[in-house]
């Protein structure tokens, strides 16, 4: 590669990398203060809840469309046509006079999300080399971490100061920005061959489930998104309650355990290079699991260390397992991403929403006991990919 390729590929990978941090702050935003919405709306954890869990379900079902769309008419359009289009519905949840039209623009960012999200890594395998794959994802990673982390914490500081419709509308303004960035700078691809129309792309879309060893990538997906969302969506509750009785503000600045992730997600992305990618994805949800366990302990500084631990060990994980995806899929390679997604956030969805039930039971123990089983599950699927290689 010369050197005029290599800084180009730099240049588009930064607007990418940046429009992942906006977007995911978009899907995080209510996180931070459900507290306020259960008190302002007088509904229980649970329900304030399906404000996390009502995008990321629909992200789960946009993922099924754009997959085998990208594959079709090209990663492009979707990835630019989507990021433009969920400024939309981020400002209509700033403008929603009700808890149940918050939940319907909330729906819509869900729909407009995977345009990007399911379809970036597919992306990026078609641009790139196989051995700069593993590091690529790892950024992609790492910028959906910070994205993460952005939605929560300077979503929740922007709330806490100016009231929660504040944030959406700052971050309807940055979602606009970002598109048109894209826009702007991500080079094009070749349109998909589409022989075949509709049928043949979804038949080569659920060929990927006849895979054995993709349903072990895709529930590892599943459950790991769950028992981490559930931990991250209940802590504001744990944390805002006796014996803590922390104000919003500093609840939302325990998001910033997030930033291991930041650290970790290229790190790990480097390593898959160079060991069993399912090997790597075990120790990250052992490291995950124990620091669940750290947040049991009544101690903020150990409960501190605990979030720490758990998002180091998810994004070592999930640094490397869509990477795995990419590499166990024969073709289609952009609905298999888009399955993984579909995967990834239906157990995120479930995970919005049955730990609440844990906290209404049992408080966090009950929590981080449903979240420690869906993390086990995800290490069992993992130890039975074992043996696959790192191209």
């Amino acid at each position: 590669m010369t050197i005029a390729s290599a800084t180009a590929r730099k240049f588009w990978l930064v607007p990418l990398y940046a429009a992942a941090v906006v977007v995911f702050s978009d899907m995080y935003l209510t996180q931070p203060i459900l507290p306020q919405l259960s008190a302002e709306y007088g509904i229980a954890p649970a329900t304030a809840g399906l404000s996390v869990s009502v995008v990321v379900l629909m992200i789960a079902l946009g993922s099924l469309a754009v997959g085998p769309l990208s594959d079709r008419w090209g990663r492009w359009p979707v990835m630019v046509g989507s990021a433009v289009l969920l400024a939309i519905p981020t400002l209509l949840c700033a403008l929603a006079p009700s808890f149940e039209l918050l939940l319907l623009g909330r729906a819509l960012q869900g729909l407009c999300i995977p345009g990007l999200t399911a379809v970036a890594v597919a992306y990026l395998g078609d641009r790139l080399p196989a051995n700069a794959l593993g590091h690529a994802v790892g950024g992609w990673i790492a910028a959906n971490v910070a994205g993460g982390l952005s939605g929560r914490v300077v979503g929740g500081l922007i709330s806490d100061g100016f009231g929660w419709r504040a944030s959406f509308a700052v971050f309807a303004g940055l979602t606009l920005a970002s598109g048109m960035s894209l826009l702007m700078t991500l080079p094009r691809d070749r349109q998909v061959a589409a022989s075949g129309g509709w049928r043949q792309a979804y038949l080569a879309m659920f060929a990927h489930l006849a895979n054995q060893r993709l349903r072990f990538a895709y529930l590892i997906g599943g459950s790991l998104f769950f028992g981490f969302l559930g931990i991250f969506t209940y802590l504001p509750y744990y944390l805002s309650a006796p014996p803590f009785s922390l104000p919003p503000a500093i609840v939302a600045l325990a998001y910033l355990s997030y930033l291991a992730g930041v650290i970790v997600s290229p790190w790990a992305g480097a390593l898959s290079a160079r060991y069993p990618r399912p090997r790597l994805i075990m120790i990250g949800l052992l490291i995950a699991m124990t620091g669940i366990g750290l947040t049991l302990i009544p101690s903020l500084p150990l409960i501190a260390l605990g979030l720490w631990t758990l998002c180091s060990g998810m994004f070592i994980a999930q640094g490397i397992a869509p990477a795995l995806v990419n590499q166990l899929a024969p073709q289609a390679k952009g609905a298999a991403s888009a399955l993984y997604l579909v995967a990834y956030y239906i157990g995120g969805t479930l995970g919005g929403v049955i730990p609440g039930f844990g906290w209404q039971a049992a408080g966090w123990p009950g929590v981080t006991l449903i979240c420690l089983g869906a993390l086990a599950l995800a290490l069992a699927a993992a130890s039975r990919l074992g043996g696959a290689k790192t191209q």
